[in-house]
């Protein structure tokens, strides 16, 4: 295939960025995004231009480092995949595509599609975590937990944080990941004897970075990868409310 891109090129954090328009040949269908981004900066170093930079790790749909904005959509066309997973052949020659990091204002690009995703780092070092012992891990039967709650939890400990939720939102709010994170904690015994600091700190901590606030468009569960729910982001507000009753 023959591809007409328009990716977004920006030196640094203080640079002021722009939409630079790049043709590349030889596409092939099985190729993933990410591995046409490398046969386009293998392109480049041979011409002696700098390459464009890009988040990515595991390559397998599970670090969320990879994310950025194709054709307007958080990591691409495709429901539920990350860009490290989309394929060229969700594509076509001739295609146009646009290429930008995720906006917000709690990510602050840092070069190119590269983005510094620290205010979650943050937001989880406020209170996504519990304060049991750790060691060996307990026999799975003696937990007293019904396969609903537990599987409830699993969905919502799916979250792998990539910021897609942010970027597809209008208000670039962070609720679907910070509800993600306190229902998955909350609804296990080992997390429910934090829960109300926990809740407190984490929407607290989600407001001092700069995320907006969540108006129910359901725009993040859309784009999430994993499929999160929104009702997440209704626990999380129970939990809130609960937390600030409680401290009355």
């Amino acid at each position: 295939m023959k591809l007409y891109l328009k990716i977004w090129r920006q030196f640094d954090a203080s640079s002021k960025g722009e939409m630079t328009d790049y043709e590349i040949d030889e596409v092939s269908e099985h190729m993933s995004f990410l591995e046409m981004l490398d046969l386009l900066n293998e392109i480049l170093i041979q011409q002696g231009e700098r390459v464009i930079e890009f988040d990515h790790d595991c390559r397998e749909g599970i670090c969320g480092q990879c994310g950025v904005m194709i054709n307007g959509r958080a990591h691409g066309p495709l429901r539920n995949t990350t860009t490290c997973q989309l394929h060229m052949r969700s594509f076509k020659d001739g295609d146009t595509i646009y290429i930008e990091p995720f906006r917000a204002k709690a990510f602050p690009v840092l070069r190119d599609l590269k983005i510094n995703r620290k205010a979650f780092d943050t937001i989880i070092a406020s209170g996504g975590f519990i304060g049991a012992s750790t060691g060996q891990a307990p026999e799975a039967n003696s937990i007293p937990i019904s396969y609903e709650t537990a599987e409830e939890a699993f969905d919502a400990a799916a979250c792998i944080g990539c910021g897609a939720c942010v970027a597809s939102c209008k208000n670039a709010s962070a609720a679907l990941f910070v509800g993600a994170k306190i229902t998955h904690l909350t609804l296990l015994p080992q997390g429910k004897v934090e829960a109300p600091k926990r809740a407190i700190n984490m929407v607290k901590q989600m407001d001092l970075q700069g995320f907006g606030n969540c108006s129910d468009t359901r725009a993040c569960e859309i784009e999430c990868p994993q499929g999160i729910s929104v009702l997440s982001i209704a626990k999380m507000n129970l939990e809130y409310m609960k937390a600030l009753a409680f401290r009355k």
